[in-house]
């Protein structure tokens, strides 16, 4: 990837990430938009180091001035061979200073990464304490919906042992045997031909 892609690929990962999130949870949002503004700052963070890491690589400098080269002394007529060693020496000096021309190209590249990584924490504190907020109203409304609720079942209990004792006692009056002079024979009975 070069400059261009990396700059991109954080914002496209990120991006990624808060819409499948906020797809899958739609009531986090706000954790959402938190964890999208830390993935944010991660990947810019990765891709600064990277980009250290990797200083020698051309991709950083495209655009920039060419590397230092330094013409063969060697092939000097008459005293080119005796000029071998100092050639030698100045391909490693020259060699030096493109490296340091190289590891500034890709420090100024990763400051940018690290700025923007440097942002996105710097913005992720007030999203946290925003969601902490919300989070915590979401939990008090729960909290009294709950007792709301508790409340309610414990006086439908209530009235239930009402009923029930109601339903008890109507039960023990309708229950009661009869006395003895009270019952009445409700058979038929036969009578006798004659």
């Amino acid at each position: 990837m070069d400059r261009d892609a990396l700059h991109i690929f954080c914002w496209a990962a990120a991006s990624v990430f808060a819409l499948a999130a906020g797809v899958w949870r739609p009531r986090g949002l706000h954790w959402t938009a938190f964890g999208a503004v830390l993935l944010f700052a991660a990947l810019n963070l990765g891709a600064g180091i990277y980009v250290l890491n990797h200083f020698d690589d051309p991709r950083w400098s495209a655009g920039k001035e060419p590397a230092l080269s330094v013409p063969p002394l060697s092939g000097t007529a008459v005293v080119g061979q005796f000029l071998g060693p100092l050639d030698t020496a100045l391909n490693g000096v020259v060699g030096q200073v493109n490296a340091f021309m190289a590891l500034q190209h890709a420090l100024s590249l990763a400051l940018d990464f690290l700025a923007v990584s440097a942002l996105a924490l710097l913005v992720s504190f007030p999203l946290a304490i925003l969601a902490a907020g919300i989070s915590y109203v979401v939990a008090k409304r729960k909290i009294a919906d709950f007792e709301k609720y508790r409340a309610t079942v414990d006086l439908l209990k209530e009235e239930l042992e009402q009923v029930k004792r109601q339903i008890s006692s109507v039960n023990s009056v309708d229950t009661a045997l009869p006395a003895e002079g009270e019952l009445t024979d409700a058979r038929p009975r036969l009578t006798p031909r004659g």
